[in-house]
């Protein structure tokens, strides 16, 4: 059983990681373009990504470590390496709770006016700029956790 659990938690973590880099990478690319139809329809994309993969992956792996940490008995509390790589992925979760999903949906609500008219409105690069900055430190966050979980440093 801990083994499958094992299975689904990378699974997990490829899921959520792999989305994470790869929204921030495509974004980047539409907003090069400063087109308003291409940036809208990546917002979308990235919204309904994020929900779908991002959220799920972070479930999944959520589910799995806690599944895991029962099943095998393990005593978290006194490992640095669990500790930590629970902390960092938590974090990362509550900034995108708290800060990055309510940037997303301002900005959805945004692009779906400017693909119509054609203007992006200022207030959207504000924004973007907040997403991208603390979009990279809750992607870093999580990959700090993978050192942690693979490495198990003491």
């Amino acid at each position: 059983m801990y083994l499958f659990l094992k299975l689904l938690h990378i699974f997990g973590v490829i899921l959520f990681v792999g989305n994470i880099i790869v929204t921030g990478w495509w974004k980047t690319l539409a907003i090069q373009t400063k087109d308003p139809r291409i940036l809208a329809y990546a917002q979308r994309q990235v919204t309904l990504t994020d929900f779908i993969f991002t959220a799920g992956g972070s479930f999944l792996v959520g589910v799995t470590g806690i599944s895991m940490i029962i099943t095998a008995q393990i005593d978290w509390l006194n490992l640095f390496w669990l500790k930590s790589g629970i902390a960092l992925f938590t974090l990362s979760g509550i900034l995108w709770m708290l800060v990055l999903i309510p940037i997303q949906i301002k900005q959805a609500g945004l692009a779906k006016q400017f693909a119509e008219d054609g203007n992006i409105p200022a207030i959207y690069w504000k924004l973007e700029t907040g997403w991208l900055i603390v979009g990279i430190i809750a992607t870093l966050l999580p990959l700090g956790t993978v050192y942690f979980m693979v490495l198990k440093p003491v």
